[in-house]
C-alpha cells in the first residue's frame, strides 16, 4: 500500500528518470563518439576506423612516438599501428583486459621516455576510462556541447551540414629548430625531471601484467625502446627506469631492440618523434629486419 502511494505521488519524477535512463542507454548504444563524424575521435577509435573496424590482428602498441615512427603501409610486417596519443602500458592492459582488441600473432610494444609515466595527462575519451555507472551523455558532455553548438549554428543558417571531425592521427613532418627543442626539453625537465621509480609503478605493474597475459595466451611479445633525440640529455629518470624494465623483460626472456640512441638528430621532428620524411622510413625498415630475424626458416 505504501509502495503504491509512493509510486502514485512520485509518478512524474520516476517517469522522467526512466525516460532519461532509457534515452541515455539508446545514445550509448548509438555510441556517436565512435560512430558519428560529428564527434571528436580519439586515437584508439582512429585505429579501428582505419582498419575497417577490425578488432583483431598483430599490433605495434605505444604512444605518439610509435605513430610517428612506424609506417604501417610501408612495413613488411604489417603490424596494426596502435600508437595512442599519451598512450601508456596501463592503457594496453585495459585494452587487453576488457577485450577491446584481440591481439593476434604478434605484440610489439614501443616504450619511449614518456610511455610509463603514471601521472602523464591523457585523452579522457579513451573507452576504458568511462565508469560503467556514469551516464554516456554526462561522460562526454563537452563533446556533445561542441557538436550541439555547431548543429544549432548551422541550423540557424538553414543547413544541416557539419564539419567532419579529424579522423587521421598526428604525424610529424620536418624538423623543429633548436630554440623550440631547448624549450621543450626544459618543459619536460620541469614536469618530469625529479621523478623516481615510484612514479612509474602503475606502468611497471601493467608491464608485468601484459607479460603474464602474453604467456597465458601464447602471444609472442617483443619490446622496442623508441628513439630519443640524442642531441639532448636523457631525462634523469631514464637510466633507473630502463634498468628496471629490462630486468622484467630479461626475466621473461622477451626480445628487446634498443633504438633509443641509434639515430642522428637530423632524423627527428622534435625530441621524441622521428620525422616522417627520413626518420620514420628508416625506423620502419629496421623494425621489419628485426622482426624478420624471428621468422622460422621455411622447409625446403
Amino acid at each position: 500500500m505504501k509502495a503504491a502511494t509512493f509510486l502514485k505521488k512520485n509518478s512524474f519524477v520516476l517517469g522522467l528518470l526512466a525516460a532519461l535512463v532509457v534515452s541515455d542507454m539508446l545514445i550509448a548504444w548509438w555510441n556517436p563518439m565512435v560512430s558519428s563524424r560529428r564527434f571528436y575521435k580519439n586515437d584508439f577509435t582512429k585505429t579501428l576506423y582505419h582498419h575497417n573496424w577490425s578488432q583483431s590482428g598483430p599490433v605495434f602498441f605505444g604512444n605518439s612516438a610509435v605513430t610517428g615512427a612506424y609506417i604501417e603501409e610501408k612495413s613488411e610486417a604489417r603490424l596494426v599501428e596502435m600508437g595512442l596519443s599519451y598512450g601508456k602500458l596501463t592503457d594496453l592492459k585495459e585494452i587487453l583486459q576488457r577485450n577491446l582488441y584481440q591481439v593476434r600473432d604478434d605484440l610489439v610494444v614501443g616504450i619511449d621516455v614518456h610511455t610509463m609515466i603514471d601521472s602523464l595527462e591523457t585523452d579522457p575519451t579513451y573507452q576504458w576510462f568511462k565508469p560503467w555507472y556514469q551516464p554516456y551523455v554526462y561522460t562526454y558532455r563537452d563533446y556533445f556541447r561542441d557538436s550541439g553548438q555547431e548543429f544549432a549554428k548551422n541550423l540557424w543558417k538553414g543547413s544541416l551540414a557539419y564539419e567532419p571531425r579529424w579522423i587521421d592521427k598526428e604525424l610529424y613532418p620536418g624538423r623543429k629548430d633548436d630554440a623550440f627543442l631547448k624549450s621543450k626539453w626544459a618543459d619536460y625537465d620541469k614536469r618530469f625531471g625529479s621523478m623516481t621509480l615510484k612514479d612509474f609503478q602503475a606502468n611497471l605493474d601493467a608491464l608485468q601484467w601484459v607479460i603474464s597475459y602474453a604467456s597465458e595466451h601464447q602471444l609472442p611479445i617483443r619490446v622496442i625502446w623508441m628513439p630519443y633525440n640524442k642531441a639532448y640529455a636523457d631525462p634523469p629518470y631514464v637510466a633507473p627506469l630502463k634498468q628496471e624494465v629490462n630486468r622484467l623483460l630479461q626475466a621473461a626472456n622477451i626480445p628487446t631492440l634498443d633504438l633509443m640512441h641509434t639515430y642522428d638528430p637530423r632524423y627527428f621532428h622534435d625530441l621524441v618523434h622521428l620525422n616522417r620524411e627520413e626518420g620514420a622510413p628508416l625506423f620502419t625498415k629496421e623494425v621489419d629486419a628485426w622482426l624478420k630475424s624471428f621468422a622460422k626458416p621455411s622447409k625446403s
